[in-house]
């Protein structure tokens, strides 16, 4: 069954331009200028109930006017949208009881009362019943295991701590959809772990459908077995996030550091240096080459060795890229067709 469904969907803003200064200003009172920017183009999607699904890409590529777009906190331009059977933007109580939405960077905790009071507050908000809200309350205190934090402030909650809390708080209705934007930004490695195995348990024995935005491709590849590429405003991607990434990512960064000097290790021409100095190596390689590469290194007894992949921004640049060669290409053969066409007399077999 599908709890979300859009067609053509698409988001246009218009800005004001103001020229700089007093002048400006005064001229833009009679005469103002606008510019149209598409922050959402034709965008085609479905989800299914249960689905755990990743959403990436750069810094305005149009994942957060999507989700703003699917909880009806804005309107689309155009296009057919339907999330769990309603048209999100007429925002009717019993749409926005459904869903629930956190976000890395804002908080809707209270923060000068008690976990225990904030969490009573959200009760009387979605209307629970006392036996519903403690059944829930129980299962996420103990899945959390913040029983010992119930009774305190929210403002005295370190900030792993506090996402415990936000979850919490926005599934304690038990909503059917969790619009998650960067849950882990800022913690630390121990406490992203965390949110991310509560997060698969919840959808694991919920069956609650999460859609998660993240520039941590940890949270990426640890939750979501489908992943949704945007840039532009359009999508790129839509498929299983492991070939996404056997796909567009070519390349791996060895970090070596030697007790010793660095100065005498030859390297082969495929091998792109990045930092060099005394006792410390910065390399990129081609993935298929990686182990090779470090089997060689072992030589020389280095004492610390780390490997990470592409950055996901160079991953949806390559995507980017590689999209729009391909539809330049594709253009440029239907020019040359139409050419032989124009020059046969109109018939093109």
């Amino acid at each position: 069954m599908n709890i979300i469904e859009t067609k053509n969907l698409t988001k246009t803003y218009r800005r004001f331009i103001k020229p700089e200064g007093l002048r400006g200003s005064i001229k833009s009172l009679w005469n103002r200028e606008y510019v149209e920017k598409t922050a959402i183009k034709d965008f085609d999607f479905t989800m299914e109930e249960g689905e755990l699904i990743g959403l990436i890409g750069p810094n305005g590529a149009g994942k957060t006017t999507l989700t703003k777009m699917f909880t009806g906190i804005i309107a689309p331009t155009s296009g057919e949208i339907n999330v769990l059977g309603y048209y999100p933007n007429d925002l009717r109580n019993q749409f926005k009881k459904q869903y629930a939405v956190v976000m890395g960077q804002k908080s809707q905790l209270f923060y000068e009362l008690t976990v225990n009071d904030t969490l009573r507050l959200f009760k009387e908000i979605y209307g629970l019943e006392e036996r519903q809200f403690q059944a829930s309350k129980a299962y996420f205190t103990e899945l959390f295991e913040v029983k010992d934090l119930m009774d305190v402030q929210v403002r005295t909650l370190s900030l792993g701590e506090r996402m415990k809390m936000e979850l919490i708080a926005a599934l304690l209705h038990s909503p059917k959809i969790l619009f998650l934007d960067e849950p882990t930004i800022g913690l630390d490695a121990i406490a992203a772990g965390q949110i991310r195995r509560f997060l698969s348990e919840v959808n694991r024995d919920r069956k609650t459908s999460i859609i998660l935005t993240s520039h941590y491709m940890e949270d990426i590849k640890a939750l979501c077995s489908r992943c949704l590429v945007l840039s532009h405003g359009s999508k790129l991607y839509d498929g299983g996030t492991g070939e996404l990434f056997e796909r567009y990512r070519r390349n791996k960064k060895i970090t070596v550091t030697f007790s010793i000097r660095a100065d005498g290790i030859e390297l082969p021409s495929y091998v792109q240096i990045l930092k060099k100095t005394p006792d410390k190596l910065i390399l990129q390689v081609p993935k298929e080459r990686a182990g090779g590469i470090l089997s060689e290194l072992m030589h020389y007894s280095p004492v610390d060795v780390t490997v990470e992949e592409d950055e996901i921004g160079v991953v949806v640049e390559r995507i980017y890229r590689e999209e729009l060669e391909e539809t330049q290409e594709k253009n440029h053969g239907t020019k040359e067709k139409k050419a032989i066409s124009d020059a046969d007399g109109g018939v093109w077999e």
